[in-house]
């Protein structure tokens, strides 16, 4: 089963030579919008540099041990000592929130996330376990070490709104795009086409630990072993296709623009069944859902 739609190297959306050139140990997609990598996961940072205190938000936090990393970038980015408007989560998974708690705590902002990820926000409820048998390398066999625990924000949590806005994020709206995790939200800002999609797909074969340490461009759907309901996945690809973005930043490998990106998430969108979703796996024929509950298990 082919896991990946190629993608033409010059369609990399960042610019090292610039990046190189602001020493902010970030990468830039637009004027105002970066990212850096942690090991395995992307975090953006949203706002104009030099933009102070509370002139930027943070979406998503890294894996643990990334605090020191992503303080450094932004107060080089946004000034010293300059704390975010908010966290903003398109998810709750361990390497999504890796060090939300403390950077939450340090900072003193809100957390923002759908509904659907509270229970995973709050402390109430796990993610189901990993599931190793859809194969693809040596990151979805060892998948079931992967911490599923929920954090406990709760005293800091917002839900986003249902009108589609990100409060503190004007001329962003989050689009919901459930089946990696059920409140899996992307972002969205219309005016200059820029999605960032979160792991609603990515664009390195997260399974395997060769493709996440060389970062080859390629449209993947979301990370399998991770994944509790390819129906509602195929569906949000589909939706966030059909925006034509310019630019987009994924959770997991390069950012990518333009036409040659267009195509490729295109064929993904049409294909996706055939190119995403794995030929066995618990939840390929058994998905889990909010609904039924089925999506939320004991904490341990």
């Amino acid at each position: 089963m082919a896991q990946q739609i190629p993608v033409d190297p010059q369609a990399r959306a960042d610019d090292p030579r610039r990046d190189a050139e602001r020493d902010d140990a970030t990468h830039a997609i637009a004027d105002d919008v970066a990212y850096q990598r942690h090991v395995l996961v992307n975090v953006v940072f949203v706002g104009a540099p030099g933009a102070g205190d509370r002139g930027w938000v943070l979406i998503d936090a890294g894996v643990m041990g990334s605090k020191r990393r992503i303080e450094a970038a932004a107060a080089a980015r946004f000034g010293t000592d300059a704390r975010p408007a908010a966290i903003v989560l398109t998810h709750g998974h361990f390497d999504h929130v890796g060090v939300l708690e403390d950077l939450a705590a340090q900072w003193d902002v809100p957390v923002y996330a759908h509904a659907l990820e509270r229970p995973y926000l709050d402390g109430s409820a796990a993610y189901p376990m990993p599931d190793p048998s859809v194969g693809g390398g040596l990151l979805g066999r060892l998948s079931p070490l992967f911490p599923t625990q929920p954090v406990d924000v709760s005293a800091r949590l917002h839900i986003l709104p249902e009108d589609g806005t990100v409060p503190p994020l004007p001329g962003w709206r989050w689009i919901h795009t459930p089946g990696h995790a059920p409140g899996h939200v992307s972002l969205w800002r219309e005016a200059d086409r820029t999605l960032i999609a979160g792991d609603a797909f990515i664009t390195t074969a997260q399974e395997s630990a060769y493709a996440v340490a060389t970062q080859a461009p390629e449209l993947h759907g979301p990370p399998m072993y991770l994944t509790i309901d390819w129906p509602a996945a195929r569906t949000s690809v589909r939706a966030l296709a059909a925006l034509e973005p310019e630019r987009v930043i994924t959770g997991h490998g390069r950012p990518l623009q333009g036409p040659e990106m267009r195509r490729a998430l295109d064929a993904l969108a049409k294909d996706f069944d055939r190119v995403a979703v794995p030929e066995r796996g618990r939840f390929v024929d058994h998905p889990l859902g909010a609904a039924d509950g089925s999506a939320y298990q004991e904490p341990r």
